[in-house]
Order: C-alpha cells, then structure tokens, then sequence
C-alpha cells in the first residue's frame, strides 16, 4: 500500500477559488431546518415529508458522487466546478419559485447533483494537494456558508419576507459564483502547486481493488455517521426546540446558527493546531466529544444552546480529518476511489438518518430525537475507535 505523498505550499489564487467551491457548498445545506416548519405549512406536507427532501437530494448527490472522476477527466475540474454550481443555482431558484411539491423535489435533484460533483472532485483533490491544514480550513469556508444560510432565511422569516426569499437570495449568490468559476476555469488546468507540479488525484488502482480493502469499508461507515449526526443536529434542532419545547422563532434560529457557527470556529482553530496535535489524536478525541454535546442537548436541566455548541466543535474537524487522512489509510493508489465511497455513504447518512428521525417524531414525538442523536453519536465514535486500531497503529502522526 503505498503512502500518501508529501504535500507542498499550494497556489493562493487556487486556494481562494477552492474557498469559494466550499461556500457554496455550504450555503444551501443548512437553511432547509430553520425554513422547514414555514415550508411544510405551504405544501401541507407532514414532518416526514423532509426526509422526502433529504432523500430526492442525496440519491443525486450519491450518483454525482460516483461519477465524479469520470466527469472530472471529461469536464476538467474548473469547468465542472462552474456547471455544478450552475445547477445547485438553478435548483435553488426551483426551490423559490415552483408552486407543487413535485417540483420542490425535481429542484433538490439539481441541487443534489452538483453539490456532490463539487464534493467528490475538490475534496479527492485537495487531499491529494493541500493537506491537513488547508483541508481543515477548507471545510470551515463550507461552514461559513452553512452558518451563513439558517442566519439569512431566519432574518427574512422574522422581517415577514418568506422562505422563498431566502431560497432566491442564496439561489442568485450561487449564480454569481458560478459564472466566477466558469471564468477562472483555467486555474484549475494548471499547477496546484508552488513547484509547479499537478496531481488532480487519479486513482491508479481500481474500484474493485479498493472495495477489497477493509479500511475502505470503515471510512465508509464513518463518513455515514459522522453526515448522519451533523445532519440531523443541524436540520431537526430548530424544530425541536420551538414545536417541543417551545422556544420563540428568533431564539431557536440563533441557536442553530450558534451551532453552525461552531463547525465553523472549530475547522479554523483546527487548522492552526491540527499539525501540532496530530490528526489521528484530533479525530479520537472528537469523535468521543460528540457522544458527550449530543448528551449534554438532551438533558433538559442544561440550556440547549450549551449542547449545540459543544456538538459543533466536536464535529468540526472531523470530516476534513478523515479526508485528508484517507490516502495514507487506504493508498494513494484507490483513494480516488475511497473519495467518492465515502461522499456518497456521507450522503446516505444525510439522507438516512434525518429522515428516520422524521419518522421518530411523527410516530412517538419530538422529545425522542434527541436520544436518538445520543445513539447515533455513540455508533460513530465505536466506528471510528475501530477504524483508529485498524488504521493507526503505525501512524505517528
């Protein structure tokens, strides 16, 4: 298995534009909780129905995902990234303008595909070129967008602008960028780096080969839990907090973009002391912290603020950590292809366990969400406490 490769000082201008991929990214993922109870009463839906929305969007993010390195040898990744933001953009002006809830879903399937285009492809790049740090600080650019979002649709639904407003104001951001990347194409067609050389990131290995190694299989499952756990906090605590325990509009908003804001402080601090702390260290610490925020949001005794945060930390550097560690636990030669695995599994857990949290609320309440989050936390921490012995044992860093 050969190791992953040194990495040097990449490119400013390139890093600015990965930025902006993982703004956008972002900027649409969150807002669907705070809209979600204003939404619902539009289409007349049940609180099942945004699993429906989670789940139209994933099986497209998960297709995306696997083809990814296809569309990239194709496309080229500047001109991918470009179109792929041009689709979430035009799935977010459906969100804002189309009348049936039939058509809400056909707009989550562009918003679907070209976000796990933009994932898949920028995420296998930059763990090949940038490392743990600018991985780290890439992700907290996606969780500006994530905190940015739930902020703006929470000032529109308090001014009495609507949730279609937000969805157009975010759906116009993500044009812009767009027509950004198809401009700036060609940065991505040259060096990624300050010595001149590329490496997009191709796998010389198969897919088969990469599903025969048993590392593959528990990044997978991690990735499942860790997107599951982000998820469900992040889309269901708004609606928990003012439909079970009856907090005001205004207030259950600032917590969730307090919690969102989290993931983001988390990734930039992250970054400055990830190569100091090692990230193999860093992910077994998080992991176990998040079992102790989820815990500390369903006591009712601590302010449910306290928990959210907490949470938001501990998840922080989580997902870029098992990025930028994937070539060195599974190979350079089918990291690529782990890449891809591991969006589309990230994208089963957004699906999968937010909606099986709607169905909880629906059948038994909302008060049991929160112990479920409790239960899904600890499967991620035992997963990646797992995958750490298998993986780490030689690691020193």
């Amino acid at each position: 298995m050969t190791s992953a490769p040194s990495v040097l000082k990449p490119r400013p201008a390139l890093l600015v534009l990965a930025y902006l991929a993982f703004i956008s990214l972002g900027l649409p993922d969150a807002v669907l909780g705070v809209a979600w109870p204003s939404l619902r009463a539009t289409f007349g839906l049940p609180q099942t129905g945004m699993g429906a929305i989670l789940s139209t969007a994933a099986v497209a993010y998960f297709f995306s995902g696997l083809l990814a390195g296809r569309l990239m040898r194709a496309l080229k990744l500047g001109l991918l990234l470009a179109l792929s933001t041009g689709s979430v953009a035009l799935g977010l002006a459906g969100y804002a303008t189309v009348p049936l809830f039939a058509l809400f879903l056909l707009a989550a399937c562009f918003i679907g595909f070209g976000s796990g285009a933009i994932d898949s492809a920028l995420n296998n790049y930059a763990a090949q070129n940038f490392g743990p740090k600018h991985m780290n600080w890439l992700h907290a650019a996606y969780s500006v967008g994530a905190a940015l979002g739930p902020a703006l649709m929470t000032a529109l639904l308090t001014r009495g602008a609507g949730w279609r407003s937000g969805y157009a104001v975010i759906g116009a951001t993500l044009g812009v960028l767009a027509i950004t990347f198809l401009f700036t194409r060609r940065q991505w067609d040259g060096p990624a780096r300050a010595d001149g050389e590329v490496d997009a990131g191709h796998p010389t290995g198969s897919a088969l080969d990469a599903v025969r190694r048993p590392r593959v299989w528990l990044q997978i499952a991690t990735f499942f839990f860790y997107t599951g756990v982000e998820v469900t906090a992040g889309q269901w605590s708004y609606t928990v907090l003012t439909e079970s325990r009856g907090l005001h509009t205004s207030v259950a908003g600032t917590f969730v973009s307090l919690y969102w804001g989290a993931l983001l402080v988390g990734r930039i601090l992250s970054g400055f002391i990830v190569e100091r702390l090692g990230p193999v260290r860093m992910l077994r610490v998080c992991t176990v912290l998040a079992v102790v925020g989820v815990l500390l949001f369903t006591l009712p005794s601590v302010p449910p603020v306290v928990g959210l945060v907490v949470l938001g930390f501990a998840l922080a550097p989580i997902f870029p950590g098992l990025m930028s560690e994937t070539p060195r636990r599974v190979g350079t030669d089918v990291s690529g292809h782990a890449v891809g695995f591991q969006v589309s599994a990230a994208t089963m857990g957004v699906a999968a366990l937010p909606s099986l949290a709607g169905f909880i609320a629906e059948r038994w309440g909302l008060a049991l969400l929160p112990p479920f989050l409790v239960a899904c936390a600890g499967v991620l921490a035992v997963v990646h406490g797992v995958l750490s012995a298998v993986a780490d044992r030689t690691a020193t860093r």
